[in-house]
């Protein structure tokens, strides 16, 4: 067997380019708007998580930036913490809450669907973070609709 030559890595290293940016820094046009829908379930995969950054890079873009939570994306929006709420029980455990957080702080604006909430989940707008506006589940579509009139860039995140 041949003798490995090259040197371990170390803490530090990088595996790949870091500074090279193919693509040219866009920027919203005044007025401009992004809306980010999640019907996916909280801690069944990263798209929540990855979709909620992309959403703090749509504002700081200067896009006036929506979040829709609906169907099981309402459990995105939902309070947590063990043995008391807003306590991380494990690594990770507040993800969703800090970064929904930090995306209305930035200015974003969430929104969740009360029939998913209820009818679904079993829980109360009470429930949800501060600063999450509960909506009808007749507004879930017209939301759509609405950023659509508007020619807004939308991404929707389904999970199954």
């Amino acid at each position: 067997m041949p003798a490995v030559t090259t040197p371990a890595h170390k803490k530090g290293d990088f595996f790949v380019d870091y500074e090279e940016k193919v693509f040219e820094d866009v920027k919203a046009k005044p007025g401009e708007k992004a809306l980010i829908t999640f019907h996916t379930v909280a801690f069944e995969g990263s798209i929540g998580l990855v979709n909620m950054l992309q959403g703090k890079r749509l504002i700081r873009k200067g896009f006036e930036t929506s979040i829709l939570l609906y169907g099981p994306g309402v459990t995105l929006g939902i309070q947590r913490g063990f043995p008391t709420l807003g306590d991380e029980a494990f690594p990770g455990h507040q993800n969703f809450t800090n970064q929904l957080t930090a995306f209305m702080a930035e200015g974003g604006k969430v929104y969740a669907c009360r029939f998913a909430l209820q009818a679904l989940y079993g829980h109360g707008e009470p429930s949800l973070i501060p600063g999450i506006k509960p909506i009808s589940p007749l507004d879930v579509l017209d939301c759509i609709l609405l950023h659509r009139n508007d020619n807004a860039f939308m991404i929707h995140t389904w999970t199954v």
